[in-house]
């Protein structure tokens, strides 16, 4: 605050009286002091009222921009709010979808499960009656099989019987077989001269034997692992001639008999083959090939 100028200080002459004189000399100065504190009271008073009027103009300012501020506050609010509630009501309706669409899928799967079993019961059903026929065809099949078994044991019981007459009518045949000797000197086994005997010998299983019926060509006729021609035939005498061929080697056997054994050495056997011709026709022969089941190399 600025200072007062300084008055002018004014000496009066001494009055005539002079105690009324102080007087009234000390009431000027007390009435001056008065003036100069007042001036400096207003003056005061006058800063703190500036003061206070920039103090109530910053207030205003603050409290303007707290409105705002509240205002801006207040709409960011309310925005967010409605945004809020506009999500919370697609969360509400999408939960809504979502648990009709729940809804019906449960339905849906309900309803499959339901044809399902209802699909498998009536499988199951008719399963069950297949089974059921199936049983009863396999009772009917049972009892027929059992018909047909006693039928089979009687068959069986024939055939045994069968195979014991075959056995000892075989045996009779083998016992009437004779051994005599080959062309080539050496003795032979049991010699067939007809078809019964001939099946007696295969039955035994000494032996490998070859059938031919063999008739008069131009070229040799394979039977088994060897060749044969035949030449020439007597059907009076019961005499032929045949050229056989083995390893390439062939020899003519000339005016022989009927189960006359014919005998010929191979490299694949010490053991003699045997051709046995059992009927002589006109342009014909009839007989077999006998050779050794093992073959022993000379």
């Amino acid at each position: 605050m600025s200072e007062q100028p300084a008055q002018p200080y004014y000496q009066a002459p001494p009055p005539a009286g002079g105690a009324l004189n102080i007087k009234i000399a000390v009431l000027f100065g007390a009435v001056v002091a008065l003036l100069a504190a007042n001036v400096y009271l207003f003056l005061q008073l006058d800063g703190v009222r500036k003061e206070l009027t920039k103090a109530q103009e910053g207030l205003h300012s603050e409290i303007a921009n707290l409105r705002e501020a509240s205002s801006v506050t207040a709409q960011t609010q309310k925005r967010a709010s409605e945004t809020l509630r506009d999500e919370l009501e697609a969360a509400r309706r999408q939960a809504a979808m979502a648990v009709g669409a729940a809804k019906t899928e449960a339905e849906a799967k309900v309803a499959d499960l339901k044809g399902r079993v209802e699909a498998d019961q009536k499988r199951a059903s008719a399963a069950q009656a297949a089974l059921r026929t199936e049983i009863g065809d396999v009772k009917k099949e049972t009892t027929e099989t059992k018909e047909k078994l006693g039928a089979v044991n009687t068959e069986v019981g024939v055939v045994k019987t069968e195979v014991a007459q075959t056995k000892s009518e075989l045996d009779k045949t083998v016992a009437a077989l004779k051994t005599v000797q080959g062309d080539l000197g050496v003795q032979s086994g049991l010699i067939a001269t007809n078809g019964k005997e001939l099946s007696a010998l295969k039955a035994l299983g000494d032996r490998n034997y070859f059938e031919f019926n063999l008739g008069r060509t131009k070229a040799p006729v394979k039977v088994g692992d060897i060749t044969m021609l035949l030449k020439k035939t007597d059907q009076k005498k019961n005499r032929y001639t045949v050229e056989v061929t083995a390893d390439d080697k062939r020899t003519e056997k000339k005016d022989k008999t009927v189960n006359e054994p014919l005998q010929f050495l191979t490299s694949k056997s010490r053991i003699p083959y045997e051709i046995v011709v059992n009927e002589v026709k006109k342009d014909a022969i009839v007989g077999y090939l006998a050779t050794p089941k093992v073959t022993i190399p000379r």
